[in-house]
């Protein structure tokens, strides 16, 4: 174990964990002294892609006593979830997004809900109601709100008494160096249990100029001149981050006191799901370009250094890309277990 990794102590909460990706939501865990005990990982539409980003869960939580289940949780929930630990104290779920993702939606014109989402979502439900965590947390993309999917979760936290919260947010306001919209529930058996306060915006260039001396140098591609060319007649040159890939309405591109647009697994892969050489750039005044690198983005998306990352970019950037930000994570879990510790010491007072 590195000496930069965190430490629990022999009695830590535990959590199970759904839709478990490259663990995202299980660093923040960790950070706040909750230990993920199983976390479940398998997509079927990109089996080997989702292998890999299993064995990356393994190598950074499986000294932490984790185990990664490489099945649906809809097969997982066939069997009742066995051998899973009862009462956890807090399960999560991030439900695969794609079919509500707002990229794929101006794609097809109208969210496209499929029957595996919503078995995805009665999947999540049952572990609701075989499990009975203390704290159950769920993250999406917002336009999951309106699905038919989110309406079974909460018909059944309803229906088992849980007090629900859940809001859409947007990570920038949590300290995140990313402009980043979620839906973001929490629910708990006992108390109504509010979100996390918002904190001032910090822009990429804060949180990753450290960095830029040591990325590889770069050149722009001609829509990203053009770029640059548009912000330059709009004001003072400021360092800016421009992506690689952009819409029919031109590359995004931010300064620096700002923070980065979105960062999506589709940074780093074509369409093809081959890895991108180069996924984004930055441009500083005095003309020189360097590329973000992938240890740049893991940054922008609040991983801590502590965390490995598989060294071909499609896996890495996957993993950054369909993760909860964990600086996100380390704030939504702190803020539960201090209510939690407070709700514990007004029951030993009465």
């Amino acid at each position: 174990m590195s000496p930069l990794e965190p430490v629990l102590r022999y009695n830590a909460p535990t959590a199970v964990v759904l839709f478990a990706g490259g663990g995202g939501i299980e660093a923040g865990m960790v950070q706040t002294g909750i230990r993920p005990v199983v976390a479940v990982e398998y997509d079927p539409t990109k089996p080997d892609l989702s292998r890999a980003i299993a064995t990356s869960h393994h190598r950074n939580f499986h000294e932490y006593g984790c185990s990664v289940i490489q099945q649906t949780v809809q097969d997982v929930a066939l069997s009742r979830f066995s051998g899973f630990p009862v009462n956890p104290d807090y399960l999560h779920a991030s439900p695969v997004c794609a079919n509500f993702s707002q990229a794929h939606t101006a794609k097809a014109g109208i969210a496209s809900e499929t029957e595996d989402d919503k078995s995805a979502a009665h999947s999540v439900a049952q572990a609701l109601r075989q499990l009975r965590p203390k704290v159950f947390t769920l993250e999406n993309v917002p336009r999951y709100q309106s699905s038919q999917s989110f309406a079974i979760i909460l018909e059944a936290l309803e229906a088992l008494g849980y007090r629900v919260s859940y809001s859409i947010v947007n990570m920038a306001d949590f300290g995140l160096p990313q402009a980043r919209r979620r839906l973001v529930l929490v629910a708990c058996q006992e108390r109504a249990i509010s979100l996390p306060p918002t904190s001032v915006p910090i822009g990429w260039y804060e949180a990753i100029s450290h960095l830029i001396p040591t990325m590889p140098d770069s050149q722009l591609l001609v829509r990203q001149q053009q770029a640059v060319k548009q912000f330059l007649a709009t004001g003072v040159p400021a360092p800016l981050l421009i992506e690689r890939v952009g819409g029919r309405n031109g590359l995004k591109y931010k300064p620096g006191h700002l923070p980065a647009n979105t960062i999506v697994r589709s940074h780093f892969t074509d369409h093809k799901g081959c890895n991108r050489n180069k996924f984004a750039d930055i441009w500083l005044p005095d003309g020189m370009v360097k590329s973000l690198s992938i240890q740049g983005a893991a940054i922008l998306q609040g991983f801590s250094s502590w965390y490995e990352f598989p060294p071909d970019a499609a896996t890495a950037g996957s993993i950054i890309g369909y993760s909860v930000p964990p600086s996100f994570a380390i704030q939504l879990f702190t803020h539960i277990q201090k209510q939690l510790t407070l709700l514990g010491k007004t029951k030993i007072n009465h």
